[in-house]
């Protein structure tokens, strides 16, 4: 069933249930909504796991990829666009990061949009090269970081990124001086990986995947709170030596802020049916990605948190973006 047919069935009783909110947040200018394409901007190139959640969930949506600056250029576009249903983006956890890390940001992540849902989230995984090292677990990463510290290398798709956050609060939580290297995107920094040159990476499952299943690089630990499905022997990092570990990079959707309620409820409702659907279930699980689906409250309380917990830990751990 395409997205489109899924906002049909799904509009009466979304409706109904956004009656209940004020008559001002109901304002709908748009009483015949869609009538037109649905434009879904994807704020990072092709070929990663946000393009293809938002690929997977968006028939007949129009994609769009405005690559750049961590995520910002889309972003802001978005930000600026008419609040009329007609444009929402997908994003990940660098909504709640880029406010620390980028200055002078041109948009509010808070105050210029309209939160719809949390999608997903797509664990990242500790690797090390097969071929390199004889480390074997978490504990044996500490114990080797302890005994050389500032000379084991992590590599990340650059400074901000889940990855490096990742590793971040590895290093902290701890008690490690690690050497971060920070490339740009996660392709050449997997590349060095598989060479040898650098030690370790908290790299996307999507990603590291084939590479842990050929036997390449070693999967010592997910950074989610729970196993991945995709890889289910690996234990988490917090079981696996570091307790109350947690970095679980996340996808969401969100709209220009002031987009009518109703709307949000529709988009909402009819993505978190899309999600239940035997293909996307499928797709889904050859990324890594583990679906959510959450009502625009509970995103916006998602975000807060988020907001507050990595902002704390940028400015605790000095990351700029240089």
């Amino acid at each position: 069933m395409t997205f489109s047919r899924r906002i049909a069935l799904l509009g009466a009783c979304t409706l109904a249930a956004a009656g209940l909110l004020p008559a001002a947040a109901m304002a709908q200018p748009d009483a015949n909504w869609p009538s037109k394409p649905i434009k879904w901007v994807v704020p990072f190139p092709p070929g990663g796991a946000m393009d293809v959640i938002a690929r997977t969930l968006g028939q007949p949506f129009v994609i769009e990829n405005r690559p750049g600056a961590g995520g910002n250029i889309g972003a802001d576009a978005v930000a600026k666009s008419p609040a009329d249903g007609y444009t929402i983006m997908i994003t990940s956890i660098g909504m709640a990061t880029n406010k620390a890390l980028y200055p002078r940001l041109s948009y509010d992540p808070v105050k210029d949009f309209a939160p719809i849902s949390l999608l997903a989230i797509v664990p990242n995984v500790l690797v090390v090269n097969t071929a390199k090292t004889t480390d074997k677990s978490v504990a044996d990463v500490i114990a080797h970081a302890k005994r050389d510290p500032g000379k084991l290398t992590y590599a990340s798709a650059g400074n901000g990124t889940s990855i490096h956050l990742a590793g971040e609060v590895f290093a902290s939580m701890a008690g490690l001086n690690l050497l971060h290297v920070p490339y740009k995107g996660s392709g050449p920094a997997v590349t060095d990986m598989l060479g040898g040159q650098v030690d370790l990476m908290f790299d996307s499952i999507t990603s590291a995947r084939p590479h842990i299943l050929s036997g390449k690089l070693r999967a010592l630990g997910v950074t989610s709170a729970k196993r991945s499905a995709t890889l289910p022997g690996v234990p988490t990092i917090a079981e696996a030596g570091v307790p109350g570990y947690e970095v679980s990079p996340w996808f969401a959707v969100f709209a220009p802020a002031g987009t009518p309620a109703a709307i949000v409820n529709k988009i909402n409702a009819a993505l978190i049916d899309a999600m239940k659907q035997p293909d996307t279930v499928a797709k889904f699980e050859t990324i890594g990605a583990e679906p959510i689906g959450t009502t625009p409250q509970q995103l916006a309380t998602h975000l807060d948190k988020e907001l507050a917990r990595w902002g704390a830990l940028i400015k605790e751990r000095n990351i700029r973006m240089d």
